[in-house]
């Protein structure tokens, strides 16, 4: 793929300020989103996609009048023929004229409602009928599979900024942001954009954390050298080899493609990178300290003494940093996603050790004869002698203690290793910790039949408590179903929460994500029919890529038997919801879908002489409406579609009701030619020997997989 669910980098809403609410509603918002938002953010380098979301697809409707089409004789196919045939501009070549070529175009497309009033659909006794004379021409929408809502203010039209695979992420965040400055003042007066689901704000978070992680820990390094090596310039030197080797471990980075990440920046240990040359210029100083008192070398005698300590001890130095670097050879060899991974970890040090062994052979020595002080003292560092003199004296009693009771040291020792193992076995284990993104995201399930409607109204209820109870919220953006272009599909009666939180130095109803879920979870409770998961925006998606379902731990049920199937997947659910870290169990909806079945009789269909493909065409023509054609608003184009009007698209008597053109001019019902019933059916339909499934979504907290075992 292009792209994937882990390509959601920028997700925005667009809403309207206070005292605008009559010149915006959701149809003109969408088209602000598709026409102007969404063309100018689809150009940007590593942009794939731009994804709308929410408010009304406008069209151009022709709603038909059953009644108005069986008085004057005209069928569904007619008006849809006409609309086709009546709607399209054309090329008739050219025309030579000496001196010039005249080239021939007809413009026949139509432009407003009145132009398509006026169509003709057939002549009737020398009688033009017309479209206007047995429909209605207005500006409509398109079925609605799914909503956008925010803050509890009700519906907002939104998108998503997909980024291409490959690209990086950054990067492409920094060029996005950059242009939606510009966006913002093209914008209608009282139309704003607002982004709530930014990655850059989890790049950055990273990014943060590596920088601290890997500043303090220099420091920290540099510091315990300079303290304890007794000499600050040889602490100083040792120091040094930390930023070259970082340099080269970047340099060689990008040689390689490795990118820059937590995994792979956050894994290093200065404390290793050093060891090589901590070796060298130990000896070094070691071999200076034998010279005689007071003495002042030459540079000659430096470099003699220097290069005599570095040849002695360089295969010591060297096997040590080849031993670790060997620990991590076998981390290069995973594959999958381990190794997508933890590979750029393993290559990073790899990298940062491999140029301090370098550097260790070659820079420490050359450094040490320059820098390290020709004169040779018998004192020594007070702070540094005060120190190892403190850990000798504590160290060297101990030691003699120890061999003194050599079977009661051996026994205990043996004993607590016993005990750390029955322990080990006992602690659980994950592949990876959690990563916290600052952010959470719920998935709100309604019962299976459950209409947009209802779950706008539910999820305004939900982000109205969260919003009330919780003040580290600072947006909720709700996903309700799928967009016109189901890059994520989802039902009418599921949703995708994302809170937005504050920074964590601003919570006060609790100090952890986990004990911030567990008070939510309780206040959510309090509507009854609504389950949920509870997990984190990023976290949603990987888990689906994985496995399919969004929560952290799936258990998939296969047999043929739906029914059965289910009862399995309620009894999985009773079994783990009462474990210790569990936050929420939730079951595929797979049966009770209330569907409107029609179910032709081939034996009604012969003697009338139809056929199923122009049946259906009328049905879905009639409900879901049909394309017919293209009306063009200078440079913008909605589609013509044809269907009945809404009030007769709302019970299952409307589609038994449906009346279905014959060939000697006359109509009947849907209802004689086919059974049309309502339903409970499955939602999961396998058409080959393919075992069907049932997954059972488990989402914790501490993620301690041996408990479910």
């Amino acid at each position: 793929p292009i792209s994937s669910g882990l390509g959601e980098i920028y997700q925005y809403t667009l809403s309207v300020k206070k005292g605008f609410e009559d010149k915006y509603d959701a149809m003109k918002l969408r088209e602000i989103q598709d026409w102007i938002v969404k063309r100018q953010l689809s150009g940007i380098k590593g942009v794939v996609e731009v994804n709308s979301f929410g408010g009304k697809l406008k069209q151009y409707e022709v709603t038909i009048n059953p009644s108005q089409l069986k008085g004057m004789g005209v069928t569904i196919t007619e008006i849809f023929e006409a609309l086709e045939n009546s709607n399209e501009n054309t090329g008739g070549a050219y025309i030579e004229k000496d001196p010039n070529a005249y080239f021939i175009r007809s413009e026949g497309l139509a432009e407003t409602p009145e132009d398509i009033e006026k169509i003709v659909v057939k002549n009737q006794g020398g009688t033009p009928i017309l479209i206007r004379d047995v429909a209605t021409v207005k500006l409509g929408f398109a079925p609605r599979f799914g909503a956008l809502t925010r803050n509890g203010d009700g519906e907002v039209v939104g998108g998503i900024v997909m980024m291409l695979k490959g690209e990086n992420a950054a990067q492409v965040m920094e060029r996005v942001e950059k242009r939606v400055q510009q966006v913002k003042k093209s914008l209608p007066e009282g139309v704003e954009i607002t982004p709530y689901l930014v990655r850059s704000k989890l790049v950055n978070n990273a990014i943060n954390t590596v920088k601290t992680n890997l500043l303090e820990g220099g420091l920290i390094v540099i510091f315990i050298l300079v303290l304890l090596l007794g000499n600050w310039r040889a602490g100083l030197i040792v120091a040094s080899v930390i930023p070259l080797a970082m340099l080269f471990a970047v340099s060689m980075m990008n040689v390689f493609g490795v990118t820059a990440n937590l995994m792979s920046l956050g894994a290093i240990d200065f404390g290793l990178i050093v060891d090589g040359a901590v070796i060298v210029v130990e000896a070094i100083v070691y071999r200076l300290s034998l010279r005689q008192a007071n003495a002042t070398l030459t540079q000659d005698e430096m470099d003699e003494a220097v290069t005599d300590a570095s040849k002695k001890i360089r295969k010591s130095a060297a096997f040590g940093e080849i031993i670790i670097l060997i620990v991590y050879l076998p981390i290069l060899a995973l594959s999958g996603i381990e190794g997508k991974t933890f590979a750029p970890m393993a290559q990073t040090v790899t990298f940062a050790i491999f140029g301090a062994l370098i550097l260790s052979l070659t820079y420490v020595p050359m450094m040490s004869a320059l820098f390290l002080s020709k004169k040779h003292t018998t004192h020594g560092n007070p702070i540094s002698d005060s120190i190892i003199g403190f850990f000798q004296r504590v160290y060297f009693p101990i030691l003699n203690t120890a061999l003194k009771f050599k079977t009661v040291v051996l026994v205990t020792t043996i004993l607590l290793f016993g005990v750390s193992l029955w322990r080990f076995t006992n602690l659980g284990g994950e592949f990876m910790p959690t990563l916290e993104e600052g952010d959470l995201a719920l998935h709100q399930i309604l019962p299976p039949g459950s209409s947009l409607e209802k779950s706008v109204e539910v999820s305004g209820k939900l982000q109205d408590i969260l919003m009330e109870n919780f003040p580290e919220v600072e947006q909720i953006v709700t996903k309700i179903g799928t967009a016109e272009i189901p890059t994520d599909l989802m039902s009418m009666e599921t949703g995708d929460i994302m809170v937005i939180l504050k920074p964590k130095a601003e919570w006060t109803s609790a100090s952890t994500r986990e004990e911030l879920v567990q008070k939510m979870e309780k206040k959510m409770n309090e509507l009854p029919g609504i389950s949920y998961e509870f997990t984190q925006p990023i976290q949603m998606r990987f888990n689906e890529l994985m496995t399919g379902s969004r929560a952290d731990i799936a258990i998939k049920i296969y047999g043929d038997d739906l029914n059965l199937l289910f009862q399995n997947g309620k009894e999985t659910e009773k079994l783990i919801s009462d474990l210790e870290g569990v936050t929420s169990v939730t079951v595929d909806q797979i049966v009770g879908m209330p569907q409107i079945i029609v179910r032709y009789d081939y034996s009604k269909l012969a003697q009338y002489g139809l056929q199923v493909k122009s049946v259906n065409t009328i049905v879905r023509t009639a409900f879901a409406g049909e394309k017919a054609g293209v009306i063009y608003e200078g440079d913008r184009r909605f589609d013509l579609v044809v269907r009945m009007p809404e009030e007769m698209r709302k019970n299952i008597e409307d589609v038994q009701g449906l009346l279905i053109p014959l060939e000697n001019g006359q109509s009947i019902p849907l209802s004689q030619i086919a059974e049309v019933n309502l339903e409970k059916a499955p939602m999961q339909i396998s058409r080959d020997n393919t075992k069907r499934k049932i997954t059972v979504g488990v989402n914790v907290l501490d993620r301690d997989v041996t408990s479910f075992v």
